[in-house]
């Protein structure tokens, strides 16, 4: 099996690592009990490096009773993340260890900028920390071509330099996946189809889950200190003033619909393009006229 090995690595280089992760690991070996979370699009969503990694800490960690929530969502970016996080994740409860990925969306399926990139992931960053301080967070940079091209070119992609202004801010751990990536092509010891492109192939995603593994296993190779105690994070000042750091869903109900608007199952069927089978059974507000209306209060800097 992947995570079979008893030999312990370093942590590798194209891990940044700024946590020892041993506010997690006190709460899965002492207390016995964790929650594991992971955040993401479609990456996230498929089975692909998640269940390798809550494998992995299954093996470690044979007698702590976990519970692993999947928040990936194809085609969300880390602006959706930030909006979807609280109904998503934080409803189940602290999270003691955090896996998020965005780097491909915010660069495919948003196409943002700088700004958007920092600002959905500060606002990720900081709802997590402000309803558990103790948390522990591990951020994955996933490539897709394009931004494979820049990285052998010497370059950074700009979704992955965002983020990392972010996780630097907030002193949190990032594993540079996509650079290991175009490292191995380059070496020529990986090719793209090999590793499996967008969505990784087995090949791709026990690379991802590799890092992953050799961080924390360096990280907890030793035994915990007998007085060994949670560390509150402090939280720095914010990056960006309007970064999504309320991000939350107002309820339908909150919305008074003018004319032409109905909350309706939409008619996929004759609606041009494809869809998403999570979402062709929910209830939706839709509208076919232009300027058409509807009402609705918040209190922010953004909504969509």
């Amino acid at each position: 099996m992947l995570f079979a090995s008893a030999a312990v690595a370093e942590v590798p280089k194209n891990v940044h690592q700024r946590s020892e992760f041993q506010n997690c690991r006190l709460k899965f070996e002492r207390e016995h009990v964790g929650h594991v979370a992971f955040m993401g699009g479609s990456i996230t969503e498929m089975n692909g490096y998640r269940p390798l990694v809550t494998e992995f800490l299954k093996q470690r960690f044979p007698e702590t009773k976990f519970t692993f929530t999947d928040a990936g969502i194809s085609s969300t970016c880390s602006t959706t993340g930030a909006f979807r996080l609280s109904h998503d994740v934080l409803s189940k409860g602290p999270v003691d260890l955090f896996f998020l990925e965005f780097a491909v969306n915010d660069d495919q399926d948003a196409a943002h900028a700088a700004r958007e990139c920092r600002r959905g992931m500060e606002g990720i960053l900081r709802q997590i920390f402000e309803h558990n301080p103790h948390s522990d967070v591990v951020i994955t940079y996933f490539v897709n071509e394009g931004m494979l091209a820049k990285l052998q070119d010497g370059k950074q992609p700009l979704s992955i330099a965002a983020h990392e202004q972010v996780a630097e801010h907030y002193a949190v751990t990032t594993s540079h996946h996509a650079r290991e990536v175009a490292e191995q092509i380059t070496a020529g010891k990986l090719t793209w189809k090999e590793y499996g492109g967008v969505h990784p192939a087995p090949r791709g995603n026990q690379i991802a889950a590799g890092l992953i593994k050799d961080l924390l296993s360096e990280c907890w190779k030793s035994a915990l200190a007998s007085d060994a105690t949670p560390v509150k994070r402090e939280m720095p000042k914010l990056l960006d003033q309007k970064s999504y750091v309320h991000g939350r869903f107002l309820s339908a109900d909150e919305v008074t619909m003018k004319t032409g608007w109905k909350r309706e199952v939409p008619d996929w069927k004759n609606i041009p393009g494809s869809s998403r089978a999570r979402f062709t059974q929910e209830q939706l507000f839709v509208a076919t006229e232009p300027q058409s209306k509807m009402h609705f209060h918040f209190t922010g800097t953004a909504v969509g």
